[in-house]
């Protein structure tokens, strides 16, 4: 999210942070969005209505030139998360830098297994070496999409090399990912 901040030209009038990670990480890791960047955040979760009320939740903090954080889907996400889950990550995980698809290496922003566990790390186990990923294939321009400075309909492989069916970019390949909701909604009813 601070990333997409730090993103020049692009227009963020808030965030909606996802439900399902917020279950366990709690509301604390978004505090400083409102607090520090003025950017109104809301933490919803997926089916339609939350989504919508996310939203009007946004559009309501800006008109009244607020910044906050809320919690749309208090059914599942409590402001201090799920603290046994967080007690289990931090027994098992380090934090470390990750390999993001179609935005590439953040610091600090991946989990990795900690020596103790190394008996269950596939890699190792397996000795599986990556040396260097493809992480944005030529022409794809999925990242663009990502950070929202293109709509998928303008990536020059949308439904022509890149579907639901033969996915190029990490876009499409998520049943979630940006690309394949529009090939699946948007371009239908075009």
């Amino acid at each position: 999210m601070e990333l997409l901040l730090g993103v020049g030209d692009l227009q963020i009038d808030g965030f909606i942070a996802p439900g399902h990670v917020s279950a366990i990480i709690g509301l604390k890791p978004y505090e400083l969005f409102p607090r520090v960047y003025r950017m109104p955040t809301v933490v919803a979760g997926f089916e339609p209505i939350d989504v919508l009320m996310s939203i009007y939740m946004i559009v309501k903090q800006q008109a009244d030139g607020k910044a906050l954080l809320e919690n749309e889907y208090p059914r599942v996400v409590k402001p201090e998360g799920n603290l046994k889950a967080q007690e289990m990550i931090k027994a098992a995980f380090t934090v470390t830098a990750g390999n993001w698809r179609g935005i590439g290496r953040l610091p600090d922003s991946a989990l990795q297994l900690r020596e103790a566990f190394a008996d269950h790390d596939a890699r190792i186990k397996h000795g599986v070496h990556v040396e260097q990923g493809k992480d944005i294939l030529l022409g794809c321009e999925c990242h663009l999409v990502i950070i929202g400075k293109i709509r998928p309909n303008e990536c020059p492989m949308f439904l022509k090399g890149c579907s639901p069916e033969k996915p190029v970019g990490a876009c499409m390949v998520s049943n979630e990912g940006t690309c394949r909701v529009w090939a699946k909604n948007v371009a239908v009813q075009a």
